[in-house]
C-alpha cells in the first residue's frame, strides 16, 4: 500500500462518520453538585463550627474575666493579647502553610484550641482560673487563628473544583456571619448557666472540627493545588495593566515563582506592594475595617447616651451579621454586575452616607440595625472578589503568605479604627465623631476613585 493511500485512510478516518472512534472527543464528566460534595461539606461544618467556638469564646472571656476580677481593663486584655498573637504570628503562619504539610497544621491547630478549651474546663471546675492562665489561653487561640487561619482556606482549594470555587466561597460567607449572628448571645446564655459551660461548648465545637480535619483527606502539600487551577499564574488584571508596566510585571511575576520555592516571610506582602490592583484592593480594605470599626463604637456610645437598654444594643449590632446572611446569596449577582473595582467603590462609597444617618437622624437601635445591615450586604461580595483577584491569581507553592499577609493588612485597620474612636469620643460627641470618620473615609477614596488602579478593571475569568 502506497504513502498516499495511508494518508487517504488516515484523512478519511478523521472525518465525522469516518469510522474512527478514537477521534471523537468525550463528554467532560459532570461536576457533582456542591451540595453533594461531602468533602467541602464536611469541611465547611468543621469551620462553622471552629467559628462559632471562637466567637463564643471571644465573648465569654471577657465576661469571665470581668466576673472574676471586677476589672474592665484586665477584661479588655484578653482581646488585645489574643490579637497581637495573631498579628504577631500571621505572617510566620503564612510560611508554615507554604512549606509544610496543610492539613497537618490544620489538626494541630484545631487539637491546639481544644487542649486550651479543656484547661480552662479544667481550671473552674477546682475554681482555680487565673488571670495568667486565661491570658496565656488568648495568646495561644490567637496563635491558633494565624496558623489554622490560612490553612483552612487553602483546604477549600484541594476539595472543591475551580468552576465550584466562587459558589463555595459564598457558602463560606454564610458560616460567617451565622456565627457572628449566634456566637455572642449563645456565650451570654451559656455563661448563665454556668461558669464553665461556655468553654465546655467551645471545647466541644473545637472537637468537632478537629473531627472534620481529620476525616477529611486532601492533598496538603504546597503547589499540588496549581495542577487543578490552571489560572494560578495568570495576571490578576489582565486588562487593567499599564503598558508602560509590562517589564516591571515580568520582573515581578518571575521573582513571585522564585519566592514561591524558598522565599522568605515577608514574599506576601511584597506580592500584594507590588501590583497596583492588589495595593489599591488591601489599602480600600483596611480604610472600610478602620471605618467600620470605628462606627460600631461610635453607635454603641450614641445608643447608650440615648438611654438604650443592652438588650436594644445587642439587637443593632445583629444587623451586621444579618447583611452578612443576606449578602451572601447576592455575591455571584454583584460579580455579574460589577466589575472588581467598581464593585469595591461602589460599597465603600456607599458606607459613606450610611455613616451620617445615625448622627444626622434617630441613633436609635432600629436605626443602626438598619444602617449596619445595608454596610454590610455588599461585603460579602467583596470577601468573594478578594479570593478570586489575589488568592486565585497567585502560585500555590505563595497563596499560603498572601493569604496570611492580605489578612493581616485587612486586621490591623480594625485596632487603629477602634483606637483613634476611643480617643476622639473622650472629647466630642458620638455624631460628630461619626462625621469625622464619614469623611475621613471619602476623603481616602477620592484618589483611588481618579487612580487607574481599579477603574477599567475586569474578573480574570467569566462569571458564571
Amino acid at each position: 500500500m502506497s504513502t498516499a493511500d495511508l494518508d487517504e485512510r488516515n484523512a478519511h478516518a478523521r472525518e465525522p462518520g469516518g469510522g474512527s472512534a478514537a477521534t471523537v472527543p468525550a463528554p467532560a464528566p459532570a461536576l457533582t453538585p456542591l451540595r453533594r460534595n461531602w468533602r467541602f461539606q464536611l469541611l465547611w461544618g468543621g469551620a462553622a463550627s471552629a467559628m462559632l467556638g471562637t466567637l463564643v469564646a471571644d465573648t465569654a472571656y471577657p465576661l469571665l474575666l470581668l466576673a472574676l476580677t471586677g476589672s474592665p481593663s484586665l477584661a479588655g486584655s484578653f482581646a488585645a493579647v489574643q490579637f497581637t498573637a495573631m498579628v504577631l504570628l500571621g505572617l510566620h503562619g503564612g510560611v508554615l502553610a507554604d512549606r509544610h504539610d496543610r492539613r497537618r497544621i490544620l489538626i494541630l491547630a484545631d487539637a491546639t484550641r481544644l487542649a486550651a478549651a479543656l484547661s480552662v474546663v479544667l481550671a473552674l471546675t477546682v475554681a482555680h482560673l487565673t488571670v495568667a492562665h486565661a491570658l496565656l489561653v488568648a495568646a495561644v487561640l490567637g496563635a491558633t487563628m494565624a496558623y489554622g487561619g490560612p490553612v483552612r482556606m487553602l483546604a477549600v482549594r484541594s476539595v472543591v473544583p475551580p468552576e465550584q470555587l466562587r459558589q463555595a466561597l459564598a457558602q463560606d460567607e454564610i458560616r460567617v456571619s451565622g456565627a457572628a449572628l449566634i456566637g455572642p448571645p449563645l456565650a451570654g446564655f451559656l455563661l448563665g448557666l454556668g461558669r464553665a459551660v461556655p468553654f465546655l461548648t467551645t471545647a466541644l465545637t473545637s472537637l468537632l472540627a478537629l473531627g472534620a480535619a481529620v476525616a477529611v483527606r486532601f492533598d496538603g502539600k504546597p503547589g499540588a493545588a496549581d495542577a487543578a487551577d490552571p489560572a494560578a499564574d495568570r495576571d490578576p488584571a489582565p486588562d487593567d495593566r499599564d503598558p508602560a508596566s509590562d517589564a516591571t510585571t515580568a520582573t515581578t511575576a518571575t521573582a513571585t515563582t522564585t519566592a514561591g520555592n524558598s522565599g522568605g516571610m515577608l514574599d506576601g506582602l511584597r506580592h500584594l506592594t507590588a501590583n497596583p490592583l492588589l495595593r489599591s484592593t488591601v489599602l480600600l480594605a483596611f480604610a472600610l475595617n478602620l471605618a467600620g470599626a470605628a462606627v460600631t463604637l461610635c453607635v454603641i456610645v450614641l445608643m447608650r447616651d440615648g438611654g438604650t437598654s443592652s438588650s436594644g444594643i445587642g439587637f443593632a449590632l445583629a444587623g451586621e451579621a444579618v447583611g452578612g446572611l443576606l449578602g451572601a446569596p447576592l455575591v455571584r449577582r454583584l460579580h455579574r454586575m460589577l466589575a472588581p473595582g467598581a464593585l469595591q467603590l461602589t460599597v465603600a462609597w456607599t458606607s459613606v452616607p450610611l455613616f451620617l444617618v445615625p448622627a444626622v437622624f434617630d441613633g436609635g437601635p432600629v436605626t443602626v440595625f438598619a444602617v449596619l445591615l445595608l454596610m454590610m450586604l455588599g461585603v460579602p461580595a467583596l470577601r468573594v472578589m478578594v479570593d478570586v483577584l489575589i488568592f486565585q491569581r497567585v502560585p500555590d507553592a505563595l497563596r499560603g503568605r498572601v493569604i496570611a499577609a492580605t489578612m493581616t493588612a485587612f486586621m490591623l485597620g480594625m485596632p487603629v479604627g477602634m483606637f483613634t474612636a476611643g480617643l476622639l469620643l473622650d472629647h466630642h460627641a458620638p455624631g460628630t465623631v461619626l462625621t469625622v470618620f464619614a469623611a475621613v473615609l471619602a476623603a481616602g477614596l477620592l484618589p483611588l476613585t481618579l487612580g487607574r488602579s481599579l477603574r477599567g478593571t475586569s474578573w480574570p475569568a467569566p462569571v458564571d
